[in-house]
């Protein structure tokens, strides 16, 4: 069955109670209040509340949001491309399913939104009795390393001054990987892909003329984002909005449909 067609059987009959719909509908929402974050323990082990101490976002409704809307946007990019547009709709599919993750950071980085993080504590055991959390659920459950990687290549991104162009070789070279098991098109895509890196690379030597290293730092970039781990930034971004639905049901209703 065609992407299209999956779309249409599964998606068609449910417009408001679809995913796409309830990321968009989350974007008008009001934002929670967020509790003033607590005072830090005191030196040497004398805090009596026993507490493991972690990174949260401060604003996470806010970052949902961002996300959700870069998320749009990134499809939305994706599916403009003449050469992916022209790739059989199960091929299209496996290359987004292996590489949202990557490019929803890149747009992150381009579209400039900035992640604050507060210290936040472990719960509780009559904490998680109360609120009905079971033992061993952090919400949302990134470790600190997994949001302060984010938040350093976001840094690196901005330090370098990417371009739009050079976002877009960019994210022409992630998505057209041609490593992943189960791809028919490997030799064609693995030429897309190399198409990506030439056009960055003579654009670098165009406009930067005088920054022969500058090629070496962006794929630097994308050797960063190989670290970005697709169930944390799910986790982090999407599942205050959309629950326990799988990834994939969204990408790829928001792949088939109208962005």
């Amino acid at each position: 069955m065609s992407c299209a067609e999956r779309c249409r059987c599964g998606a068609g009959g449910r417009r408001h109670g679809s995913i796409l719909y309830s990321i968009l509908k989350s974007q008008g929402q009001p934002e929670r209040r967020q509790q003033p974050p607590r005072p830090p323990c005191p030196p040497g082990g004398g805090c009596s509340c026993g507490a493991r101490r972690r990174v949260a976002l401060r604003c996470p409704q806010a970052a949902c949001k961002a996300a959700s809307a870069v998320l749009v946007k990134t499809l939305r990019f994706v599916r403009n491309v003449p050469c992916f547009q022209g790739l059989p709709p199960d091929e299209q599919l496996l290359l987004v399913r292996s590489c949202w993750a990557p490019l929803l950071v890149l747009g992150l980085a381009q579209e400039r939104v900035h992640l604050e993080t507060v210290e936040s504590a472990e719960p509780s055991m009559l904490q998680r009795i109360l609120s009905g959390r079971r033992h061993g659920e952090q919400h949302p459950p990134a470790a600190a390393g997994h949001i302060q990687a984010i938040k350093g290549f976001l840094a690196k991104c901005w330090s370098l001054d990417i371009s739009t162009k050079e976002y877009a070789y960019l994210k022409g070279t992630v998505l057209f990987n041609p490593d992943l098991p189960g791809l028919q098109c490997t030799q064609y895509i693995e030429g897309l892909q190399r198409e990506a890196q030439q056009a960055l690379n003579e654009h670098v030597r165009l406009i930067h003329r005088g920054d022969e290293a500058r090629f070496a730092k962006l794929n630097v970039v994308l050797s960063l984002l190989r670290s970005i781990n697709a169930n944390v930034v799910a986790e982090l971004f999407f599942r205050p909005i959309i629950g326990t639905v799988n990834m994939d049901d969204m990408l790829l209703e928001m792949l088939c449909a109208k962005l």
